[in-house]
């Protein structure tokens, strides 16, 4: 005969889906409920079943939005990645040095969003602004309030700036869990720095990359309130990524049936995204231990 299971344990879980319940799924529900209704005023709503849905998706103003969010989300990965394991690599091993390094890279992450949207537009300006004022000294005409193409240099700038000290921390975390025998091993057999990083570095490090890019990309595709402080989404278009059209919608038009199902699809495009980058990688990483 089965022993019972104790099931006490579950006890001390319930406080905790409590809080889940109240924080993100009521919150959930009622956004669903919203997307599935229209409202006039007067707290009256109308059920219109799927029309917000049908009505974004062929909607121009919501796939312009996407194509501006998804090309950022790869810029900033194309750069942050590769530069994130170059300072990794560059930073010393241990010493007080390597504490010293730690705790500057540390620093651009403690800085909250909104500031770090100020910071960037005081310093972009060609006026009073030490980035704007040499760009523009040195013969380029530079300003991201009025051109587009500045205005995303800046944006996507600002952003390597603020995140490349995190993949660099975790990448520096994957490069201090090599064991020693790993190197003595690599040096006897006199393999190139190339290959050190090739056969022994960077298979040791893929788990963390792997955490490293879903956490660049979850953040970037839900980036809001930097480029919002920083430029408001112009000029013009340019920088109005999903969130900021989200935004705009919702509170600015105060279309919430609209505002609701834009929300839940914006939610599923990062979790079906994420998921798929989640399985490739996970896929790659045993096709190589396998190897």
């Amino acid at each position: 005969m089965d022993k019972p299971v104790d099931q006490r344990a579950w006890l001390l879980v319930l406080p905790v889906l409590a809080l889940v319940a109240f924080s993100s799924i009521i919150p959930m529900m009622t956004v669903v409920n919203y997307s599935f209704q229209d409202s006039f005023g007067g707290n009256e709503f109308f059920w219109v079943g799927l029309e917000w849905y049908r009505e974004l998706l062929g909607s121009e103003r919501l796939w312009s939005s996407f194509g501006r969010q998804l090309a950022f989300s790869v810029v900033i990965l194309l750069i942050e990645i590769p530069l994130g394991i170059l300072v990794a690599l560059s930073m010393p091993k241990k010493g007080w040095l390597a504490s010293l390094c730690l705790v500057l890279m540390a620093l651009p992450l403690l800085i909250p969003y909104n500031v770090v949207g100020t910071i960037w537009q005081v310093f972009g300006r060609a006026d009073i602004g030490l980035l704007g004022r040499v760009v523009t000294d040195l013969g380029f005409s530079y300003n991201y309030a009025q051109d587009a193409f500045d205005a995303w240099v800046t944006v996507i700038a600002m952003d390597v700036w603020h995140w490349t000290s995190l993949v660099a921390l975790l990448a520096y975390a994957g490069l201090r869990s090599i064991p020693n025998a790993y190197y003595q091993a690599a040096k006897i057999d006199q393999a190139s720095r190339w290959s050190v990083f090739r056969y022994i570095e960077l298979p040791k490090m893929r788990g963390v990359l792997i955490i490293a890019v879903l956490l660049r990309f979850m953040d970037s595709f839900m980036i809001y309130t930097e480029p919002f402080v920083l430029t408001g989404g112009g000029p013009g278009n340019a920088t109005t990524f999903l969130s900021i059209d989200l935004v705009k919608m919702a509170l600015g038009q105060f279309d919430l049936g609209p505002a609701a199902a834009f929300s839940l699809m914006y939610f599923l495009v990062i979790l079906l995204i994420s998921y798929v980058f989640y399985t490739v990688m996970i896929t790659m990483d045993k096709d190589e231990a396998k190897q």
